[in-house]
C-alpha cells in the first residue's frame, strides 16, 4: 500500500495507530495547544479514485451527525490538494478483538451483556440520525480501562435505505449479502453475532469458504450451544434472517437486553458486567497508553 507523504500541519505524528486499504491511523499531538488527535490519512492510492474520495468525506460527514458518549467522536476534516485526513477523539483502549483474542474462553455474561448494550446504545445514537454503521465488530468497538466502550471506523456507513455489498463477512446481515437496503436492523445482526462470540468464544457462523459463509448466515439458524440459556432468546431475536422480523430500533433491544439480565443474574448486573469487562481489558496493553494522552503544557 502506498502512502501520501503529506502530513496535516500543525500536527505532529506520535505513534500509528492502525493502517487498511481506505487509509492509516497515527496519534498525533497538535503543535500549539498539545492535545491528542487521531488521524486517519487517505491513501495515496485511495485519493486516486474519485469513488474512494467521495467515501471518505462521506465518512465524515456521516460521523458529523453522530455524538454519543459510545461512538468516538469527529473533530474535523480536511480535504486539499495535497491528501484528505480525518481527525478523530482519541480513545484510550484497546479493541474488543484484542480482548477475546486474550482472553481464554467467553466472557462472563454480564460482561458480554455490558459490552451489548453500550454498543447498542452507540448504534442507537447513530440510527437516530439516519446512519447504519454496516461494519459492526470486534476490531471496531474499543474498550477504554474502565470497561466502557466506544465505536469507531464508520468507512462504509450509508444512510438508513441505501444498500451495496460491504462489511465483514463473518458479520455480515442477509441483506447485506444480496446487495439490499441497509436499515437498523442491519447493525443489530452484526451486533448479535458479536455477543454470540463474546458468550460463546466462537462466531455464530463458521465456514470453509465465502460461499459457504454466505449460505449460512442467509439460511441457517445460530448454533445456541455454550451461550447460557437466558441469552438464548436475545440471540434469536437479533439473528432471525428477514430483517422486518428483526428488531429495528437499538433502544428497543437495549430494553430486552435489560430485562432479560435482570431476570437471569440480578439488578446488580451491570455493575458486576462493567468490572468484569475492565478486569479482562485491563490485562491487555492499550493501543493508546494513557500516558501519552497527558497535555504537556
Amino acid at each position: 500500500m502506498n502512502r501520501s507523504p503529506w502530513r496535516l500541519p500543525g500536527y505532529t505524528e506520535l505513534k500509528e495507530l492502525g493502517s487498511g486499504t481506505q487509509g492509516r491511523v497515527v496519534l498525533a499531538q497538535h503543535d500549539g495547544n498539545r492535545r491528542p488527535v487521531a488521524i486517519k490519512y487517505l491513501t495515496l492510492d485511495q485519493q486516486a479514485d474519485p469513488r474512494s474520495e467521495a467515501m471518505f468525506r462521506q465518512e465524515a460527514v456521516l460521523l458529523q451527525r453522530v455524538v454519543n458518549p459510545h461512538v468516538a467522536r469527529l473533530l474535523g476534516y480536511v480535504e486539499g490538494p495535497q491528501g484528505s485526513a480525518i481527525l478523530m477523539e482519541v480513545v484510550p483502549g484497546r479493541s474488543l478483538r484484542a480482548v477475546l483474542d486474550s482472553h481464554e474462553g467467553p466472557l462472563a455474561p454480564e460482561a458480554a451483556l455490558f459490552m451489548l448494550k453500550g454498543s447498542l446504545l452507540g448504534l442507537a445514537a447513530a440510527h437516530a440520525v439516519g446512519v447504519i454503521h454496516r461494519d459492526y465488530k470486534p476490531g471496531n468497538v474499543l474498550v477504554q480501562d474502565d470497561g466502557t466502550s466506544k465505536l469507531i471506523d464508520f468507512g462504509v456507513a450509508v444512510l438508513t435505505g441505501q444498500g451495496g455489498i460491504a462489511g465483514t463477512p463473518a458479520y455480515m446481515a442477509p441483506e447485506q449479502w444480496t446487495g439490499q437496503p441497509a436499515s437498523p436492523a442491519t447493525d443489530i445482526y452484526a451486533a448479535t453475532c458479536v455477543f454470540v462470540e463474546c458468550t460463546s468464544g466462537r462466531k455464530p457462523f463458521q465456514a470453509r469458504d465465502l460461499d459457504g459463509l454466505r449460505a449460512l448466515h442467509l439460511r441457517q439458524s445460530p448454533p445456541l450451544d455454550g451461550i447460557p440459556e437466558p441469552l438464548h432468546p436475545l440471540v434469536m431475536h437479533g439473528l432471525t434472517k428477514d430483517p422486518a422480523q428483526r428488531l429495528w430500533d437499538a433502544n428497543t433491544f437495549v430494553g430486552e437486553l435489560e430485562t432479560r439480565a435482570v431476570s437471569a443474574y440480578g439488578h446488580d448486573w451491570e455493575r458486576r458486567g462493567l468490572i468484569a469487562l475492565a478486569s479482562v481489558a485491563g490485562l491487555i496493553a492499550a493501543a493508546v497508553p494513557a500516558t501519552l494522552l497527558r497535555v504537556v503544557p
